[in-house]
């Protein structure tokens, strides 16, 4: 049995004025023998496939594995060279199994589908007699083109994602009893007309994956995946659906796809987000008992394409004359770039953040001193890590703000205490960040809070300009189904 591994991701905010190039990817990661380096959250899956194909003897190959932060639409020419190399080493090796770890998301000049496209292309070279699976993450957009052209398709279940590797290892275990006639998995999804966000970690959504979980193995049921879809990728196919695996039943799939939208639509009012304002946020945190307060600045994550440069909250913060509060992660590699020449303890005027888009806010003086610099900084996303390239810690009168060279949320803790600063001396501890952050910094807060405020991906899901899909969706309209 020959298994080829290959990898193609970013999350394409189509409203985000970053784009992403050759440089944004190999900014964030490109690799040729992903399986000979540390995992992060999308080659992590490449590990756990070589892993399994050598325990089995089989002959495993490796292609491409390239990931870019998320950002803008993907430029044509570096999309279609990446996308190409892959289907190079498909026709060189021609397996009986090819398993990609992409985003599910991503949008390139030309392409509104890059997973269907690409599953499409390898497809036509391998036939029907070869088995593809696709492991993607949860906020994508699942497409026919995408479920047409591949055997069998896993999203992530966590949000965060910390389960990457468990979903390798039920997708590779799949594809292999497909190939070995075992099993003859059959896909369908239901469309939910729902586009909100899904946090795992609390109710209801908690016990809608639990449940999830549990209706695999039962009755044929091979994989069941919540697809959330990712609000700010202007496409036609933008929105939540079920996607259900089901050994040889079609019928059963589409039965448990809309038993499962079914109960998701009952939740739907528990989804909407009852966030406070910046404001009211901060009032909250000057008014607790207990501390450190984990903040989320959730229109400010990198990892939904946003700048990581907006200075609402810091601007808040300092005209408040908060202290002990401590902020990041921004992206500013000029003042970065800065700091590394000034040296630990040294002072400087400063102009920080404000600098990419309308939606960053207007620019920060202050007179900062420089407490910290570590280069080529690593976070944590579960069992992976992800590369934070130089960080910074500046304090000015008691505020203190963690920079980055490389444009990324904050995921864990370590982005601030390898720089030197104790958490637990912090009032509050604001994140830029959705989501991801919750898995390290929730052991260490008295409490977590999401803000709703200004910036790149507000929460307002009603709102968002789409151009390419219709207005029959929810919270948009009441009921999408009329």
């Amino acid at each position: 049995m020959k298994v080829l591994i290959a990898g193609l991701a970013t999350e394409t905010n189509s409203f985000s004025p970053i784009p992403t190039g050759h440089l944004a990817f190999e900014d964030t990661y490109v690799s040729r023998q992903a399986t000979q380096e540390e995992p992060n959250l999308f080659s992590a899956p490449l590990h756990e496939w070589w892993r399994m194909a050598e325990e089995r003897g089989w002959a495993v190959s490796e292609s491409l594995s390239a990931f870019a932060q998320p950002a803008g639409p993907t430029i044509r020419a570096t999309y279609e060279a990446y996308r190409d190399e892959i289907l190079a080493a498909v026709r060189d090796v021609r397996p009986d199994i090819l398993l990609l770890s992409m985003h599910g998301a991503m949008i390139a000049e030309g392409y509104d589908d890059c997973e269907g496209d690409l599953l499409t292309h390898a497809r036509d070279i391998l036939g029907q007699g070869a088995v593809i699976g696709l492991e993607i993450d949860p906020h994508s957009h699942l497409t026919d083109a995408m479920m047409t052209a591949a055997d069998l398709i896993i999203c992530y279940k966590e949000y965060p994602h910390t389960d990457t590797p468990d979903r390798a290892r039920e997708l590779f275990t799949l594809a292999a009893d497909t190939a070995a006639g075992k099993i003859k998995p059959v896909m369908r999804d239901h469309d939910c007309r729902m586009i909100t966000m899904y946090h795992t970690t609390r109710p209801p959504m908690r016990a809608f994956v639990d449940s999830m979980t549990a209706q695999e193995g039962l009755d044929g049921i091979l994989s069941v995946s919540l697809v959330h879809g990712f609000p700010w990728g202007d496409c036609a196919r933008v929105g939540s659906r079920m996607l259900v695996i089901a050994d040889g039943d079609a019928a059963k799939a589409e039965s448990v796809a809309r038993e499962f939208s079914a109960r998701l639509w009952g939740l739907r009012d528990q989804l909407l987000p009852d966030w406070p304002t910046i404001s009211e946020a901060l009032d909250h945190v000057a008014a607790a008992n207990a501390t450190p307060v984990v903040v989320a600045d959730f229109a400010d994550n990198a990892g939904g394409g946003a700048p990581a440069d907006s200075t609402f909250v810091l601007r808040e913060v300092l005209e408040r004359g908060m202290t002990d509060i401590a902020l990041g992660i921004f992206w500013d590699p000029v003042l970065v770039r800065m700091c590394q020449d000034v040296g630990v303890g040294g002072t400087m005027k400063v102009r920080l953040g404000g600098k990419i888009d309308v939606t960053s806010g207007d620019p920060v003086d202050l007179v900062v001193t420089v407490r910290g610099v570590r280069e080529d900084m690593y976070q944590w996303m579960g069992e992976t890590k992800m590369p934070m390239g130089t960080g910074v810690w500046l304090e000015a009168d008691g505020v203190h703000m963690v920079l980055s060279g490389k444009r990324t949320q904050a995921f864990h803790p370590v982005a601030f205490t390898e720089l030197g600063l104790d958490l637990s001396q912090m009032r509050a501890v604001i994140v830029k960040s959705s989501q991801h952050f919750h898995a390290g910094f929730a052991p260490i807060a008295s409490e977590v809070l999401y803000i709703n405020g200004p910036g790149a991906i507000t929460p307002d899901y009603a709102n968002i300009p789409y151009t390419k899909r219709d207005g029959k969706y929810w919270p948009k309209v009441e009921n999408p189904f009329d």
